[in-house]
């Protein structure tokens, strides 16, 4: 099978004018200063403000996903954070769960709200001070607001995983911030914190120091994160910041060894629209010997040889040719499937 029908580059631009639209706007947004508490969050009572709730609850762990980018500006006057309902956030944000946080469903139940975003476009334009003020005011309050809902209300007590890419990563390091600071019962019943897509830093780590970098393929109350990009990038990766860690994720170790792709459990296949290419049993295909990685520890990211740059990262104004992105999770779906049964079974040993 070719590579360039495995994972098209139809879905790659898709997906990379999602992240980055806005970035053809002219309009100046001013950062959102106002503090969380001066905002109303979206009411979480409310079925219709989940974008996935169980039925029922067959597994003894959960997942709380929080899913990237879906949304776009449209014009240079729309705001630079979208409504709980926008249509284009309901219907991308169902695609990126798809190819994201179904790679838990073997581990866990899975609870995903929807939450209002911020026009990555526009953001990624912006200092980084500035991009944290309004990552920090509506997205974070709406996110805050449901991982709290779903701890008093949904949660009953069960050991979860938290799980997320690009601006929901963004917004996850900040409950992993404040939310677990100011209730560490809730913190001892985290198996692992999927943070992917963004940067973990050595900064963070270090006014964090609860807080702990995953260093092997079983450790559990830890963080897992890395960013995927080509071994040359031409251009920028806006989500990278400078001592980002990264853990390879088909060895799951932090050393420079490359991980080669006939290692990796499994890639993802996906359709054009971004949807993921099923059996006829509904299962996800596997695609096999696809995509390798290996820890580059100057940039803080992980390398991935094997995959054609021209046809999955050609580039756009933020992400520089040679960015994967937007394959963080589907170049290592199923090593991602695997490790998340891994840590979910050893955190329920040690505290039988």
């Amino acid at each position: 099978m070719k590579r360039k029908v495995i994972l098209s580059i139809a879905l790659a631009l898709l997906i990379c004018c999602l992240a980055v639209a806005g970035c053809t706007t002219t309009k100046k947004d001013a950062p959102q200063t106002e503090t969380s508490d001066a905002i109303v969050p979206t009411d979480y009572s409310q079925s219709a403000h989940w974008l996935n709730l169980p039925t029922e609850n067959t597994k003894a762990v959960d997942v709380f996903y929080l899913y990237p980018s879906a949304w776009a500006k449209t014009s240079p006057n729309d705001p630079i954070v979208c409504n709980i309902d926008n249509p284009v956030m309901l219907q991308q944000s169902k695609l990126a769960y798809d190819r994201q946080a179904t790679a838990f469903e073997t581990t866990a139940n899975i609870y995903a709200p929807y939450y209002r975003q911020d026009d990555a476009g526009s953001t990624l334009q912006m200092p980084v001070d500035e991009q944290q003020d309004i990552v920090k005011g509506i997205p974070l309050t709406d996110a805050t607001a449901a991982f709290d809902y779903y701890i008093q209300h949904y949660n009953n007590g069960r050991p979860f995983i938290l799980a997320s890419h690009s601006q929901g990563s963004n917004v996850m390091i900040y409950i992993l911030q404040d939310y677990m600071k100011e209730h560490p019962d809730v913190y001892k019943r985290m198996i692992a914190a999927y943070v992917i897509g963004y940067s973990i830093t050595d900064d963070y780590l270090a006014q964090n120091p609860n807080l702990k970098f995953a260093t092997g393929a079983g450790d559990t109350g830890v963080i897992i994160s890395y960013n995927t990009q080509a071994p040359t990038i031409e251009g920028s990766d806006g989500v990278v910041l400078p001592t980002a860690h990264a853990i390879n994720p088909i060895s799951w170790t932090t050393d420079e060894t490359v991980a080669p792709a006939s290692d990796n459990l499994g890639s993802l296949q996906l359709n054009s629209d971004g949807s993921v290419v099923k059996n006829p049993d509904g299962t996800p295909v596997k695609v096999m010997n696809f995509a390798d990685a290996q820890v580059d520890k100057a940039k803080g990211v992980i390398i991935c040889s094997t995959v054609d740059v021209n046809t999955f990262a050609p580039g756009n104004a933020n992400f520089g040719k040679g960015v994967f992105h937007s394959f963080d999770f589907p170049f290592y779906y199923f090593d991602i499937q695997a490790n998340a049964e891994l840590r979910a079974a050893n955190y329920l040993k040690e505290h039988k």
